[in-house]
């Protein structure tokens, strides 16, 4: 049976911890300026997915029903008093907040807004937002739902499935007052990237970058120019994806391409292959699937898990895969 849809609400919920680089310096989520600038002209229009929206005030007490979102909120260190959360497992923390960013909620005192990722009106509208973030895709989305929670407070919709992190952090920067805290989250960032990649070998040749979920499942190729390419490229890697007449997606998608086990064993032709949350028991059972087994990086064993935080990307979840990669390739 194939699963495009149940892979996305699977993969959003599984969590883990990520692979340090003692050799780099991990750069820490933006703090509050000690001489705060003024603050930005307000009220101010926000353009978004959606449409535009008016915010009065910078807010205060933000709110969002895309978990996705939660850890970008965090990292522009946000007034996030709530986020949505999804079933507790064993890859989240007993709220069902996302590994990663689970102990920054809890330091900040953010409440879960509702569980397992099934929108309560009534939860927002107790939570007392002056700002409302929500996503217009994956699990966490809740597009349909755009009018009623904009009744509730001001709302802004972000589709975090073709931006980075960056852009996305800038957006919310914007919407919420914060843009020099985006700036410096994200030159943070980049400065550590830039770090690792000067200390690191990259293998020759491209690299395909693909969510693996065994022959009985459509495998996901990451796409150029998309969220987890983008961080590969920073790096110094060449990402190669699936052509398009073999996705079975069922809308456009620019961060993935899914795929059939058929056309999966023909495209996974790179020399290297990263797998998106996969982790060694991942590699180990694509290298021992007969189907596989010309795969140049199956015959190489050039294949690089890059850890169960690394479907959904935000600034936590993104320093995990440049640290893992930072481990495997540092010398």
């Amino acid at each position: 049976m194939r699963r495009t849809s149940r892979l996305l609400t699977g993969v959003a919920a599984l969590l883990a911890a990520t692979v340090a680089f003692t050799a780099c310096s991990t750069p820490a989520p933006a703090e509050s300026p000690t001489t705060a600038p003024e603050d930005a002209a307000w009220p101010r229009t926000i353009t978004h997915e959606l449409g535009t929206t008016e915010i009065d005030a910078k807010p205060e007490r933000v709110v969002t029903t895309s978990i996705t979102l939660a850890g970008t909120l965090l990292a522009i260190d946000a007034p996030l008093v709530a986020s949505a959360a999804t079933t507790p497992g064993d890859l989240t923390d007993e709220n069902g907040f996302f590994s990663q960013w689970a102990d920054v909620a809890a330091d900040r005192g953010v409440e879960v807004l509702y569980p397992d990722l099934e929108l309560d009106l009534e939860a927002v509208i107790a939570a007392d937002p002056d700002l409302i973030v929500i996503s217009t895709t994956g699990a966490d989305q809740t597009a349909d739902a755009y009018d009623q929670l904009s009744d509730i407070a001001p709302t802004i919709a972000v589709n975090y499935s073709d931006k980075s992190w960056q852009d996305v952090a800038e957006i919310l920067g914007e919407a919420t007052g914060l843009e020099d805290e985006a700036t410096a989250t994200v030159e943070g960032y980049d400065a550590h990237v830039a770090e690792v990649a000067s200390k690191i070998t990259v293998p020759e040749g491209d690299v395909n970058a693909i969510v693996f979920n065994g022959t009985e499942n459509d495998s996901a190729f990451a796409k150029p120019g998309g969220p987890h390419a983008t961080i590969l490229d920073a790096l110094g890697f060449s990402v190669v994806g699936a052509p398009d007449d073999v996705d079975t997606s069922q809308a456009p998608r620019q961060d993935f391409a899914f795929v059939s086990t058929e056309n999966t064993v023909a495209n996974l032709t790179a020399p290297t292959v990263f797998l998106i949350y996969g982790d060694d028991a991942t590699k180990e059972q694509l290298l021992a699937e007969p189907l596989f087994a010309s795969a140049p990086a199956v015959v190489s064993g050039d294949v690089y898990p890059l850890g169960l935080t690394s479907f959904r990307i935000d600034y936590f979840s993104a320093l995990g895969i440049v640290d893992a990669i930072a481990g495997f390739f540092g010398g």
